[in-house]
């Protein structure tokens, strides 16, 4: 297909998700080979891949990014065209691989999918992948709809093999998650290259990347100038002398706010075409530039020596929106400031989150607070147990640093409490078992709590190697947590049920006794995923309930304070829509006061 031009589409119309839109765009550019570990805001990438049929296109879960970049790879070695997803903390992992194959170049077409989270709806930092395309000198290009989403992740295979580099098509929670009308085209078809054996270009030797790098280094001035001749660079005319340049979903902002200005919307913004954008700033007194979270494309320009602003009306940090575009033109004076000031709307009062009824990983908090312990977190829905009322976890960083922090803790010999690291299953298999390896020749005197909901709860429920079942549904070889553990040299293990307080209360506190490293792995299958399950609901029996508060620390949203008074007392009462019949209240209850509902 000609890079210059999009494909040739069909009438089909359907309403899609940016990420649904990236999937169809990877298939219908003859992508053979899609990997990803789900991260909110890309999940939906690959699960809409597995949805395509299973003889165009091969689709997994890998065990983390890394992996699924490195599996990709290998597909683009052996000369068919992949592609592999994941969120922007994602890329931190995939990185080493990153910076090696941007060296190395690709054979058949290699694109790489991050979904950035401005704003943090679901992530622990905030971070900008243009920076990472910059620093990795890859092209990104940044769809400013489903429909571009599409249209650039096909045309990415194209660019990733014209010019011999990886591409990464860059997304964003608001683009991923918006549907909107999407045109559809029809799969290319690609035959597989094969593989290249060529041992001085696959093979990153210090020698080889020596001879790489200016080839790396010229390759940004050649790509820039393929944008400068792309009809994907587009100038918009308008009124006034003031000229926009912007790029991503912060051109559809802009041209909500000010629909007539003049605007220069460029498709990437590393590297940039330097020469249609010293034209356009050429024909106005003032530029300013509209991008969401850094200033890179603000500092390049002034790198080129041209004046420009942006970060000094648009901010830095969070996620854009047609409102904070509108306030920034207002400071900068593109706009009249409104005459009237609305009146105030009431404040909302957030709803903190909560895990879910009869969620498994509840008791295990409540099993390591019983003993007073310093608990190290990880990433995960079990990471809400950090806030009220269940208030268990002291530290989280990132995925699968919980272990690694507890040794530091214990090797620090300032730490008095028991240490306790608790890691969900996919997060242990994704990197928890590195760190688990150094504990154990550590001799680190830590108890490592892996809470085991057989599923991949986080994101939706999707599979991991723990699961015993692909992305495509079908059975395959299952993770066994316990031989894993032994494996490494862990000699305390043991397995409880979630919902059997006694045991799990005793194998937590059996488990910080022992000197070295013990494992404790609760299991219980996540309530929600893959289905919901749900068992008889329970209730509260008035007279018999001394309001003590006991089933309502377990932070259960199915619980709350009875409406009216009982014997002037407010008393527990379970929302039987809400309860899934998980009996962790009714075995903290010291008064016996809950039981399984009355049947009509």
């Amino acid at each position: 297909m000609n890079v210059q031009q999009k494909p040739k589409t069909n009438a089909r119309v359907e309403p899609l998700m940016g990420n649904e839109a990236i999937a169809r765009g990877a298939w219908e550019g003859g992508c053979g080979v899609a990997v990803a570990y789900p991260g909110t805001p890309s999940t939906e990438i690959l699960e809409t891949v597995g949805k395509f049929p299973a003889e165009n296109i091969y689709a997994e879960w890998a065990v983390n990014e890394k992996t699924a970049l490195d599996v990709a790879t290998g597909a683009s070695f052996a000369g068919v065209r992949a592609m592999c997803a994941m969120k922007h903390v994602g890329l931190n992992v995939a990185s080493d691989s990153l910076m090696s194959q941007s060296y190395i170049g690709v054979n058949a077409g290699l694109v790489i999918v991050v979904a950035d989270d401005p704003g943090m709806h679901s992530s622990q930092n905030e971070q900008d992948t243009r920076l990472f395309a910059r620093f990795a000198n890859v092209p990104v290009l940044e769809p400013a709809d489903a429909q571009e989403a599409l249209e650039y992740t096909r045309l990415a295979f194209d660019l990733s093999e014209k010019f011999d580099t990886p591409v990464i098509v860059r997304s964003t929670t608001r683009l991923s998650h918006t549907r909107s009308p999407v045109r559809l085209g029809e799969r290319e078809a690609v035959e597989p290259k094969g593989f290249v054996d060529d041992f001085r270009k696959n093979v990153t030797l210090p020698a080889h990347a020596r001879a790489n790098r200016p080839k790396v280094i010229a390759r940004e001035e050649i790509v820039g100038k393929f944008f400068d001749e792309s009809p994907l660079t587009r100038f918009e005319e308008g009124e006034g002398d003031v000229g926009i340049i912007t790029v991503g979903m912060a051109y559809s902002y802009v041209k909500e706010v000010l629909p007539g200005v003049p605007v220069l919307k460029l498709a990437s913004s590393f590297p940039l075409p330097k020469e249609r954008i010293r034209e356009f700033a050429g024909r106005f007194s003032r530029i300013i530039v509209v991008e969401e979270l850094e200033p890179l494309i603000e500092e390049q320009l002034k790198i080129m020596g041209i004046p420009c602003e942006g970060k000094a009306f648009i901010p830095r940090e969070g996620e854009l929106s047609p409102e904070i575009v509108r306030k920034g033109f207002i400071e900068a004076g593109l706009i009249k400031p409104p005459k009237k000031k609305k009146p105030a709307e009431p404040e909302i009062v957030p709803r903190p989150p909560l895990l879910c009824a009869g969620c498994p990983h509840i008791s295990s908090y409540m099993a390591v607070r019983a003993i007073d312990a310093r608990v190290c977190g990880d990433i995960g829905c079990y990471t809400l147990a950090a806030i009220e009322p269940l208030r268990a976890i002291d530290t989280c960083v990132a995925m699968g640093a919980s272990i690694g922090n507890a040794v530091g803790l214990a090797k620090s010999g300032a730490e008095k409490k028991p240490i306790v690291a608790t890691i969900g299953d996919s997060t242990f298999l994704h990197s928890g078992i590195p760190p688990l390896i150094d504990a154990v020749v550590m001799k680190a005197n830590i108890t490592v709590l892996i809470l085991d909901n057989h599923i991949t709860a986080m994101t939706g429920g999707q599979d991991n190697p723990g699961t015993g079942v692909t992305l495509r549904g079908e059975p395959t070889n299952r993770v066994d947590f316990v031989q894993i553990c032994k494996a490494i040299g862990v000699n305390w293990v043991r397995e409880v049920d979630s919902y059997d307080l006694g045991a799990l209360y005793q194998a937590v506190r059996e488990a910080t006794e022992y000197k070295g490293v013990a494992v404790v792995i609760s299991n219980r299958p996540c309530v929600l995923d893959p289905v919901r399950i749900r068992g008889d609901a329970l209730e509260v029996v008035q007279e018999t309930c001394v309001a003590c508060q006991s089933c309502m620390n377990l932070g259960c949203p199915a619980i709350s304070w009875s409406d009216g008074m009982y014997d002037g007392h407010h008393k527990v009462k379970i929302d039987p829509m809400l309860c899934i019949g998980c009996s962790l209240c009714a075995q903290v209850c010291p008064s016996n006061a809950i039981r399984a509902a009355k049947k009509d």
